[in-house]
């Protein structure tokens, strides 16, 4: 008797308000907005059941559904985008719920195979992604969220400084087997997410800006496993046009590799 695929509910949140790029969901990336280029990602990906997003705005919405996807409207005072994707979640009765940021498009969609796969087999509550960091640039930038873990995988704590440090290197280069990029995706249980979403915030979370250290000042344990896969993080116009390259150049290698069959 085969095993039955566990129910894998991506949730993208998605706001229209940003300091850096107001927009950005429905800014253009190519022949499409940023939001489709993250939704289909995740559509196409084997081990996800259903994609919905989670959006405070009338616009993203329309686009969505424009293209064919699944969005509701989510309004009030979201403290973060695990908020939102929590008051999705509570109208579904999916297993598992894996919270994909709306700025962050997987180039192989199965990059969220690499978490949702052994987070399934390892019983754990809530999980993530890291990626090997190579640069100095990527180390210093505050914008790069680092992740540290213990040798069991489970996370120690996350910044956007770049830890850990190495007193001893003034250069402050990047360190393989050290150093590793967080990635904006994280999966539940359906109900450590709802628990996690009333945990009141703490000051790691309020100081760093960054949602998951919540989970780690309540006790909760967040598996990291590592992925050598790669994604597209848009946080201002800019990283826009250096992914519009990329998306241009892989769809170019696609298309010579196609040719050489």
């Amino acid at each position: 008797m085969s095993k039955q695929k566990p129910q894998v509910t991506v949730v993208i949140p998605a706001r229209y308000g940003s300091s850096r790029f107001p927009g950005k969901p429905i800014a253009m990336l190519g022949q499409k907005p940023i939001i489709q280029h993250v939704y289909e990602q995740a559509a196409a990906c084997r081990a996800v059941s259903e994609v919905v997003v989670a959006t405070d705005d009338r616009r993203i919405q329309e686009t969505v559904v424009q293209f064919g996807g699944q969005a509701v409207l989510t309004m009030g005072d979201f403290r973060s985008g695990t908020d939102r994707v929590a008051a999705v979640a509570g109208l579904r009765t999916g297993q598992f719920i894996l919270n994909l940021q709306g700025d962050e498009i997987p180039v192989d969609p199965d990059l969220l195979t690499d978490l949702i796969e052994p987070f399934v087999e390892s019983g754990a509550e809530m999980g993530t992604l890291k990626r090997t960091l190579h640069t100095a640039e990527d180390l210093q930038n505050p914008a790069v969220v680092k992740v540290v873990t213990d040798r069991h995988g489970r996370a120690l704590y996350f910044s956007r400084a770049p830890i850990p440090l190495v007193r001893d290197d003034p250069s402050r280069q990047a360190v393989k087997g050290l150093h590793y990029i967080h990635l904006g995706v994280y999966i539940y249980t359906r109900e450590t997410l709802l628990r996690l979403t009333a945990l009141p915030t703490g000051m790691l979370e309020d100081s760093e800006k960054l949602e998951q250290l919540r989970a780690l000042d309540h006790g909760i344990t967040i598996h990291v496993w590592e992925t050598g896969r790669e994604s597209l993080r848009i946080d201002t116009p800019a990283d826009a046009t250096k992914a519009g390259e990329t998306l241009r150049r892989l769809t170019l290698d696609k298309l010579e590799t196609l040719n050489q069959l």
